[in-house]
């Protein structure tokens, strides 16, 4: 088993939108890179077109299922980035669905800010990595 190790600023955003500032993990590990997933369903189709919040926990839980089936689970997610259109409007409840997900287990987090995803109905795309 990893030794993990989480630094904070104790700012109350750290607890509000569920991450950290910086982990150290110990220990022979495997890892888990899964690429940017943006909100779309089975059939190729947008997922909550436009709806920042439901996007956000959609694709974490794409994710969630991804780490699991290369045999982790969230709790082995270290870094997230998240990239959102229209950051400064919506920042929010982007920020508090991954605190839903990630509240307890606080990865490190990057929240970034760009004019357009692949479709224009799209509005969040998130990438992570974990560590076993």
């Amino acid at each position: 088993m990893s030794e993990r190790s989480q630094v904070g600023s104790g700012r109350p955003l750290e607890t509000k939108f569920g991450y950290c500032r910086a982990i150290r993990v110990d220990n022979p590990t495997s890892h888990i890179f899964i690429a940017g997933n943006a909100s779309t369903s089975a059939d190729g189709s947008v997922f909550a077109p436009g709806d920042y919040y439901a996007q956000t926990k959609h694709i974490l839980g794409l994710i969630k299922g991804y780490v699991e089936q290369a045999g982790g689970s969230l709790e082995n997610v270290v870094r997230t980035r998240v990239f959102v259109v229209d950051v400064q409007n919506h920042a929010e409840e982007v920020g508090t669905a991954h605190g839903e997900v990630f509240g307890n287990i606080k990865p490190v987090c990057t929240l970034l800010g760009t004019d357009a995803l692949v479709h224009p109905d799209m509005v969040v795309e998130i990438d992570a990595d974990a560590v076993i």
